[in-house]
């Protein structure tokens, strides 16, 4: 018996042996396929972390409005009264925030003609149509997901979304106008490793784009759970101070 032909029968009797025990074999991973269920990843030993956002200018009179709210949130978290937030008032967190919340997992469904994003907080969800025109801008429902767009370029998904509503908390609270215009740039950098580059384009309250990157491991077998937020035990005073509410006894 050769030696080749050896090798082969030994392939052979693997592969039947998973079968027999009800496993298929591994596929060669697809860097096209993001199916699955991933979690953020924000750092650690081999792992890729995410990158901070290039600089970050806006336009007057937004960039004293900001600058003044991340000081006053910087300072009600030191007096132990976190602000309120779209998330602790049980709304959508939305685009682009809601891609990475904390250490909650997403699901990515793939199927032919759309990739849908679920993420486990507020089981929110967004859809990328693939392959068709975008709209324009004042033509699309403001809303918290807005209208994403989406084509494959290389091993690369190339994402454009528009028509997030001014309400939503853009990326580090960063206010935003109706023409906010949010690119993503999607790849598995491995087999079990995704990364994400956004970029945030908006000519009425930023200088000049906003870019980072967001990476994220694959949870194998993981199973997304239900995530309601229900909120009967705080309220936001008039000063927009997250309090508890006082219980009858």
């Amino acid at each position: 018996m050769s030696r080749h032909f050896a090798s082969a029968v030994v392939v052979l009797a693997i592969v039947a042996s998973r079968v027999a025990f009800g496993q298929s074999p591994t596929p060669a991973a697809d860097p096209r396929n993001l199916t699955g269920a991933w979690e953020p990843i924000r750092g650690g030993p081999g792992a890729p972390p995410p990158t901070p956002p290039s600089a970050i200018t806006l336009k007057a009179p937004y960039a004293a409005t900001w600058q003044a709210r991340r000081a006053a949130q910087d300072e009600a978290t030191r007096k132990g009264e976190p602000l309120a937030t779209l998330g602790s008032e049980c709304l959508p967190y939305g685009m682009p925030t809601m891609m990475s919340v904390a250490n909650y997992p997403m699901e990515i469904l793939q199927t032919p003609g759309q990739v849908t994003v679920i993420t486990e907080v507020h089981s929110e969800v967004r859809r990328v149509f693939l392959d068709r025109p975008q709209m324009k801008i004042d033509e699309v429902p403001p809303g918290y997901a807005g209208r994403s767009v989406g084509k494959w370029d290389g091993d690369t998904l190339v994402v454009d979304t528009i028509g997030i509503a001014e309400k939503v908390a853009g990326y580090q609270s960063l206010p935003h106008s109706p023409q906010l215009r949010i690119t993503e740039r999607i790849k598995r950098s491995a087999p079990d490793i995704l990364q994400i580059e956004i970029t945030l384009e908006d000519s009425v309250v930023l200088e000049k784009p906003v870019t980072y990157t967001l990476a994220y491991r694959r949870l194998p077998n993981y199973e997304m759970v239900e995530f309601v937020c229900d909120n009967n035990r705080e309220y936001t005073d008039d000063k927009g101070v997250v309090r508890m509410k006082v219980l009858d006894k």
